[in-house]
């Protein structure tokens, strides 16, 4: 039984469809259905399937399944979470505030990172706030516990049963010249929640990265038992788009620019050769 059309987004800064529900909920797509979406506009179709299957993939989503108390985790992880929750706060807050000062946060994130391929412009901004609206999304704020200033903020992706971390973005100071670890406070206080007091089946920070600029999976996976949910991976792609990806595939550890490269990321993982 196929996967609903409505059950598909398309991800207009990707140029790229994606499933709209769980993951664990995703199906093998054939031929047809994606030449259908793919005639609607859009460069490529990502379709995962056998959501966490025994099998060791070349691709996979990163989950917590299980909430760990303070106790559970390691002395040096437990010591950063104690001191970002004395320093700041984590709370849920609406969507204005992130339309007013969120993106001056977000730019700063991008501007340290460097990572061109992920930059999204004012309007774009804008744009992924408006299609969050279009669908269940909680938004929370990191402030300053001192000053009550919003110094970060994160967006999570809900479900009935389960849920995404989505866009996270800490003004580059808290990261480093602060005493306050942000991330460790406010992944341990995304946990809490939405595994302890909401009792989703899980909590995913997405699937594995195709521009590698970040190592926020491993810090989870090594300080939060954060675990790899192995599934299979299919792409799909525009007729002239297939062309070009068999064209500069062999070229893929060469090629500098992050979009292209990260297309071609994609395609190795398909084949099982990444």
């Amino acid at each position: 039984m196929q996967n609903d059309w409505n059950d598909w987004k398309y991800f207009v800064y990707r140029n790229a469809w994606r499933f709209a529900r769980p993951p664990h909920e995703e199906q093998k797509l054939s031929e047809e259905a994606c030449k259908n979406l793919l005639s609607i506009g859009g460069w490529l179709v990502r379709n995962t399937y056998d959501f966490d299957c025994e099998q060791e993939t070349s691709f996979w989503y990163v989950i917590k399944d299980r909430f760990d108390d303070l106790d559970a985790l390691s002395g040096n992880t437990r010591r950063k979470v104690k001191r970002s929750l004395e320093h700041l706060e984590f709370k849920q807050i609406g969507i204005d505030l992130l339309r007013t000062q969120g993106y001056g946060i977000l730019k700063a994130t991008f501007d340290d990172h460097a990572v061109s391929d992920r930059f999204l412009t004012a309007n774009n901004y804008q744009e992924y706030l408006d299609s969050c609206e279009k669908e269940t999304y909680d938004y929370w704020g990191i402030f300053d516990k001192e000053s009550g200033q919003l110094v970060g903020f994160c967006t999570v992706w809900l479900w009935p049963d389960a849920c995404e971390i989505g866009k996270i973005a800490v003004l580059p100071t808290y990261k480093r010249q602060s005493p306050a670890y942000p991330y460790y406070g406010l992944f341990y206080s995304l946990c809490q929640h939405y595994l302890q007091a909401k009792h989703n089946r899980y909590i995913t920070d997405g699937s594995r990265s195709i521009t590698e600029h970040s190592h926020i999976h491993d810090f989870l996976i090594e300080h939060f038992h954060f675990r790899r949910a192995y599934c299979k991976l299919d792409v799909h792609y525009k007729w002239w788009m297939k062309i070009a990806v068999k064209l500069l595939y062999p070229l893929r550890k060469t090629i500098p620019l992050p979009r292209i490269k990260a297309i071609l990321n994609m395609e190795a993982m398909q084949r099982g050769e990444k």
